[in-house]
């Protein structure tokens, strides 16, 4: 296995003025894969693509080429290319020139031998035949070669991107670095750009490392996904993988859309979670607190007639056509699922819904930190975690960025963003959700479902109505079945954007 290693990054880490924004990343990389760094805005992900081309030094750590330690090599001499969202094309030169521009440039190797028979090495300019072969050649793999003499300003959105990416692998690079290049691109451009990158890396058998925060992106396209958040992996396996077996809450939230519920084990092979005990495939200790995930088309459906005997059901609150499926949004007592079926109900249906044990997926929880997946923000700015509001940040959610007097999100560019009902990832550590007794004495109340000491303080998980979780540290003595109330401070919420913000900008 260690001659296909094309790549490999180990303990890289990456600060900027005190501030970790890669942290401990180990990845190896082989010949002629397609790999997606995946994660929200912020992440990480663009400085670790920046940090194999060379545009940015290691804080610590190695960057291995092919066996080679390269973090002190210059960029241009790396056999890498990067393709970047805003393609920086020439305006004043043809699709020809653009793409022939480097190699114009580029001097190679020639061995010359002189007339009294002694061999010298010189440095010469391509020549036009060579030129013209790989220019021609990089063209016909972007499918523009009958547009070689078009100016950059005639074309499409699409075919600008193509000549960007013609430009990046006509110096045949081993490796080809894309950082969000389909961002500037409509949804149908998109979807077709994404075809044709696939059909690319086919035809060039070169290796692909993609940067994207679409999840559908990575998903089409990857042979291997790596899922980051604040600068750390979370998870890394094929598409497959990464959506039917999410390691943790933060990757089943952010890779498709989820169920995630809090659950107890409660026999052997046996989980209870919406009041109802299911068979399941994941064995976890008896009792055990963890999290289930489980997804929307893995949601089995029918109209109750009442022959259901101890079976789950629920109420169809909302309906959404999808197009190939309707989307359904089912109320459970309190609890919120939603359900994707090819069959047709109706809004205010009873209905009765059953699991299959290998789509239930069990997770350990998270005793670090509190993750919220199906958090949203209210119109007051509010972010919603239990059907409770908690008081955030919004800027954290785009670097430089302030709320005006109308509550508008404002970049430092002067666009406005209304995020009324976006959808956020919520987390926050346990060290700072903070607990009291009784109920209306916070934000949220709950009852204590678990007390664990841990040799200087307690570790309690408080459970809402709602069977929303919060773990807490506290050095105060509460026992099982205590109301309580808990609250968390502004600064220890910690946002993340589901999806890409500029769905959310208005005029």
């Amino acid at each position: 296995m260690e001659d296909k290693v094309i790549i490999s990054l180990e303990g890289v880490s990456k600060e900027f003025g005190g501030t970790t924004v890669v942290d401990n990343f180990n990845l190896t990389i082989n010949k002629g894969e397609f790999v997606t760094f995946l994660g929200p805005s912020g992440c990480g992900k663009s400085t670790t693509l920046r940090m194999i081309a060379g545009l940015e030094t290691p804080s610590s750590g190695s960057i291995k080429l092919n066996g080679e330690d390269i973090v002190k090599i210059p960029p241009y001499k790396r056999p890498i290319n990067t393709v970047f969202q805003r393609y920086a094309l020439f305006p004043y030169l043809d699709v020809y020139d653009n793409v022939a521009f480097g190699l114009k440039l580029k001097k190679v190797p020639v061995q010359i031998t002189k007339k009294n028979g002694q061999v010298v090495t010189k440095m010469k300019h391509l020549s036009r035949e060579v030129i013209d072969q790989k220019v021609l050649k990089a063209l016909r793999v972007v499918d523009l070669e009958e547009l070689e003499n078009r100016d950059i300003s005639t074309l499409s959105g699409g075919q600008q991107q193509r000549v960007a990416i013609a430009r990046a692998i006509v110096n045949e690079p081993e490796i080809l670095l894309l950082d969000e290049p389909l961002g500037a691109l409509d949804l149908k451009m998109r979807k077709d750009m994404q075809i044709e990158l696939k059909e690319m890396h086919k035809k060039l058998g070169i290796t692909f490392i993609y940067v994207t925060h679409d999840q559908e992106e990575a998903l089409t396209m990857s042979d291997k996904i790596v899922v980051m958040k604040a600068g750390e992996i979370q998870q890394i396996g094929n598409p497959t993988d990464i959506y039917n077996e999410p390691q943790n809450a933060f990757v089943a939230s952010f890779i498709g859309e989820s169920n995630i519920y809090n659950a107890t084990m409660v026999g052997k092979l046996k989980v209870k979670f919406l009041n109802h005990t299911f068979d399941c495939v994941d064995d976890f200790p008896l009792n055990e607190k963890v999290e289930v995930v489980v997804r929307p088309e893995d949601v089995k459906m029918k109209v109750a007639d009442g022959s259901e005997v101890n079976e789950l059901s629920g109420k169809i609150v909302s309906k959404l056509f999808k197009g190939m499926h309707y989307q359904y949004v089912i109320m459970v007592g309190r609890n919120e699922l939603i359900a994707q079926n090819t069959r047709e109900f109706n809004v205010d249906d009873v209905v009765s819904l059953t699991f299959r044990a290998q789509d239930i997926q069990i997770m350990k929880k998270d005793l670090v930190s509190n993750i919220y997946g199906d958090a949203w923000i209210n119109k007051n700015n509010e972010v919603m975690i239990s059907e409770d509001p908690y008081e955030a940040n919004l800027t954290q959610l785009l670097p430089g960025s302030s709320v005006d007097e109308e509550g508008y999100l404002v970049s430092k560019e002067g666009k406005k963003y209304d995020l009324n009902d976006a959808d956020v990832i919520v987390e926050v550590p346990i060290t700072e959700v903070q607990i009291a007794d009784g109920h209306d004495n916070g934000q949220s109340n709950g009852v204590v479902i678990s007390t664990v000491y841990k040799g200087d303080h307690y570790q309690i998980i408080v459970r809402t109505e709602e069977e929303e979780d919060f773990i807490c540290d506290s050095p105060y003595t509460f026992n099982e079945g205590d109301l309580v109330s808990v609250s968390i401070p502004r600064e220890a919420i910690k946002l993340t954007l589901k999806g890409d913000i500029s769905k959310y900008e208005i005029a």
